[in-house]
């Protein structure tokens, strides 16, 4: 029988949260988890899951016990995500934590992949360990901490997060000749951030005719690479006609990053040989669920969402935007010439399940979930 989880157990969990965040943008597409083992009252090992082929954090947990000189023998195990009981990059974790002698492991959150769904929980049962699920609070932050790991096990496709700025008035773009920027220094470093930690960043070719982005994680001051990714994200480039300049600083960077051009199957075949030739990867297929499907093939397990309002409309009106995030300047820019509009403004009505504000520097950052998996 399971036991009960207790305030203790809720506060190991947290701090077992806490360590899974280490791995942020280092282990997709696996999940981020994080363990903490406790003997009588003191912690006595603690792991996480640092980099993808690495020690899964349970492994992590136990190694960082021997090197303390501490044995695990009838110690409890807390652990964000149910241990792992196939082979993988790395043996399964259920087996070290038997031959461990651990008595006892909470979890914070099951596994929905097919390979675990509850099979590591129930082996551990029937060696003699003790099991205990969380729920409220600590739960929720676990299944939090890895949407992108659950909507992609449960559904084979990213999770899509849309990242707009806007000013007080609801414009998108500044007026020809002004700075480019609506959102603020710091806003723009956070932006970098969100980069690192994807799988892939996507714009529609007005965004990439228009402003010739890099779509690298970098510094925001400096426009140094991220030292916190240990890879580029994957560039996205959803051009139906292929229109993109073989000059472009996409396709000047690729050393620096991989590029996808995902083209319409009627795209001028010259303009998709000429891409091809300079170093691209094209995706010729219709429609966006087809296109996500393909990223999810490839082990895309998220995609950042950065523009522009035609892209972003399509997703919206295609129901395939999981998570938003918004920034408000407080600026007033008036009507644009092109009459600019709301990025997400479209044929389809999103109501959030959920939703938070936070200053960043002088904006507002409201961030709204539509779907939790």
């Amino acid at each position: 029988m399971d036991t009960p989880v207790t305030p203790t157990d809720q506060a190991h969990l947290q701090r077992a949260l806490a360590l899974a965040e280490g791995g942020r943008g280092r282990v997709s597409p696996n999940p981020l988890v994080g363990a903490v083992i406790v003997r009588d009252g003191q912690v006595i090992g603690e792991g996480f899951h640092a980099e993808l082929g690495g020690l899964h954090a349970e492994r992590a947990a136990l190694a960082d016990c021997r090197e303390r000189g501490e044995d695990p023998a009838g110690a409890t195990m807390y652990v964000t995500l149910e241990p792992c009981a196939h082979q993988g990059r790395q043996p399964p974790c259920v087996e070290a934590i038997l031959e461990a002698g651990v008595g006892r492991v909470v979890i914070a959150s099951d596994d929905p992949s097919e390979k675990a769904a509850g099979r590591g929980p129930g082996i551990l049962r029937d060696g003699g360990v003790e099991v205990a699920f969380a729920s409220g609070a600590e739960a929720t932050a676990a299944r939090r901490l890895n949407q992108p790991f659950r909507k992609h096990a449960r559904t084979g496709l990213p999770l899509v997060v849309l990242k707009m700025a806007m000013s007080l008035d609801g414009e998108t773009a500044t007026t020809p000749g002004d700075s480019p920027w609506i959102s603020g220094p710091e806003s723009r470093e956070l932006v970098h951030r969100w980069r690192a930690e994807s799988d892939a960043i996507a714009v529609g070719i007005g965004t990439a005719l228009t402003d010739d982005p890099l779509l690298t994680a970098r510094s925001a001051d400096s426009g140094a690479a991220d030292p916190r990714s240990h890879r580029q994200p994957l560039r996205v480039i959803f051009d139906s006609q292929a229109r993109l300049p073989l000059e472009s600083q996409l396709l000047q960077t690729l050393d620096q990053a991989p590029l996808l051009v995902v083209a319409a199957p009627d795209a001028p075949s010259d303009r998709v040989a000429a891409l091809r030739n300079n170093g691209a990867d094209v995706l010729q297929t219709n429609g966006l669920e087809p296109a996500l499907r393909d990223l999810g093939a490839r082990n895309i397990t998220s995609l950042f969402l950065e523009g522009g309002k035609t892209l972003a409309s399509a997703f919206l009106s295609s129901d395939l935007i999981d998570e938003s995030r918004t920034f408000i300047a407080p600026m007033l820019l008036g009507r644009q010439p092109n009459g600019g509009s709301p990025a997400a403004a479209g044929p389809a009505r999103l109501p959030a399940q959920e939703s938070s504000a936070e200053t960043v520097g002088t904006d507002l950052l409201v961030t709204a979930r539509y779907k939790e998996w």
